[in-house]
């Protein structure tokens, strides 16, 4: 029996042809439909593509009964309701490198714009007017070029800019000195980017850290006459201090792709603002790039139908039905353990090595493997990260590796212990699995504790002296901060706590809780 697909978005004709072409697949192309057709017909499909006009809400797919996988001809699945999703078993898939070069050469096209005052000079133009001495512009030769993120936009932007003879520098925690330097790119913290820089472009996911990432305090530290740049996810740059930075001299001029709200209002001071170059989330707008990923979703939706192929998604690993039970408590954990330590760590690891002890140890841990540096990578990549690239994306950053397999426990039945070599020195964090599928963090570095890996976590180091969780409880309540649970770990002297939060602390709370008596450390982080 042929499966049936819906194509509810205008899909290039190349991709489309490459579906209708394919005998085992019987292809209904009706763009355009609005939620309540989409959710009446829905029920008869097995695999459905889409763009970012269809919205796979979860009132949706509850009418999805037959529904096995989604394709999403672009990067964002925003506009699907993966958590949805995954809960009925479907299969989200996306096209991560299909417009990579179309959003690079969009920021460099924003980056030639202001300096040369481009879109200016042609109002005035059309205006009839013939003003040259108001729009003298700058080389970008020999100008400094500062990219915070070398993911695969990022890494692209750079290469453009070495060839226009700008120097490129780069703040990227989780690529190597050594991949960095095969890139040309002198890697250098992230204060020196905002203090060399001419030019500042921003290529890092949209995470809790990178929100407001450029505000006030950044602007501060950079060079009179800066240029910024934005086409990654609006919020990344402060709005309001990118304004104040503006309207002041600091900042000679901003390229907008993307905004905190889209579309801004008629009235958005940034957008109207003179020295700003704005476009409406053009990125990905080109016809290679929508050629390249309605021909990448096509072929992935062919392949999944007809050859139970799992290439490209971003809710499951690529695995058999009797791997993925078996694996899947341990490819959940291993998720939650590379994300701690991505949101612990500033640098990123040389080398990971994945100790797995147990009964465990006799599985194919492929899929467990990935599943740490995807949960790594996540928080600090640009696009969208899972279990078929994250190996690939780490390998391209110099990260090394290694798979352990130990039939001896470490007092546990089946742990996984991963250990990831910074320069900073080793950082062990170990989980364990109870039963089927309880999953808990048994060890960070030298502290055994058992943690529940979920949710918002105030993970604090102090001295081990009476007092302190009292003092901590104190602080939380007069922020009406509640808290879910607490779990604890000590060894010579030291302590460490997890403590689950049901509103996570902003970065100037942080501040305060660290000047309590005998904190020695405090950071939050969110294991979904």
């Amino acid at each position: 029996m042929s499966a049936r697909v819906l194509l509810s978005d205008k899909l290039a004709a190349e991709g489309v042809h490459i579906l209708e072409q394919c005998p085992e697949l019987q292809v209904d192309n009706k763009p355009g439909l609005d939620p309540a057709e989409l959710k009446k017909i829905i029920g008869v499909y097995d695999g459905i593509v889409i763009r970012s006009g269809t919205k796979l809400t979860a009132d949706a797919l509850a009418s999805a009964g037959r529904l096995r996988a989604i394709g999403r001809a672009g990067i964002g699945v925003d506009n699907v309701d993966v958590e949805a999703a995954s809960k009925r078993g479907i299969v989200v898939m996306n096209t991560p490198g299909g417009n990579n070069v179309t959003t690079a050469e969009h920021t460099v096209s924003l980056m030639l714009a202001l300096a040369r005052h481009i879109p200016q000079a042609n109002a005035s133009m059309r205006a009839g007017e013939w003003r040259r001495g108001d729009f003298v512009g700058t080389e970008l030769c020999d100008k400094i070029l500062g990219v915070v993120g070398l993911g695969n936009i990022g890494s692209i932007v750079a290469d453009r800019a070495r060839g226009l003879k700008m120097r490129v520098i780069a703040y990227d925690p989780f690529l190597t000195e050594e991949a960095a330097r095969r890139l040309g790119i002198e890697l250098v913290a992230l204060e020196e980017v905002y203090s060399r820089a001419d030019f500042i472009t921003v290529h890092v996911p949209m995470t809790n850290d990178t929100t407001g990432l450029i505000d006030d305090a950044a602007i501060a530290k950079m060079k009179p006459g800066v240029r910024i740049l934005n086409c990654a996810r609006g919020g990344i740059v402060d709005e309001a201090a990118l304004l104040r930075g503006l309207d002041s001299g600091k900042v000679a001029g901003a390229g907008l792709d993307v905004f905190i709200n889209e579309p801004p209002g008629p009235e958005d001071p940034l957008v109207s603002h003179p020295l700003v170059v704005a476009t409406p989330h053009l990125g990905a707008s080109t016809d290679e790039a929508q050629l390249n990923v309605a021909i990448s979703i096509a072929e992935q939706i062919r392949d999944f139908f007809v050859h139970g192929i799992v290439t490209t998604a971003v809710n499951v690993p690529s695995l058999s039905a009797e791997e993925a039970d078996v694996l899947a408590p341990y490819i959940l954990l291993a998720e939650k353990i590379g994300s701690l330590h991505s949101q612990l760590s500033p640098r990123a690891p040389s080398e990971i090595i994945i100790a797995y002890r147990g009964e465990i140890a006799d599985a194919d841990c492929r899929a467990v493997n990935a599943a740490v540096l995807k949960g790594m990578l996540s928080h600090v990549l640009e696009a969208n990260v899972n279990a078929v690239n994250a190996p690939v994306l780490a390998r391209e950053r110099g990260i090394r590796l290694v798979e352990l397999k130990e039939a001896r426990t470490s007092g546990y039945a089946n742990s996984v212990q991963v250990t990831f070599q910074t320069p900073e020195g080793p950082k062990v964090i170990e989980g364990a699995v109870f039963g089927r599928d309880i999953v808990r963090l048994v060890r960070f570095n030298d502290f055994y504790l058992e943690a529940v890996p979920e949710g918002d976590i105030l993970v604090l180091h102090n001295r081990d002296v009476p007092g302190v969780v009292g003092n901590v409880g104190t602080f939380l309540a007069k922020l009406k901060v509640n808290i879910a649970g607490l779990e604890l770990g000590r060894v010579g002297g030291e302590a460490i706590s997890f403590v689950h939060v049901d509103t996570p602390l902003d970065r100037s709370q942080l501040e305060q809780l660290k000047e309590l008596p005998d904190i020695t450390g405090a950071d939050m982080v969110n294991l979904g």
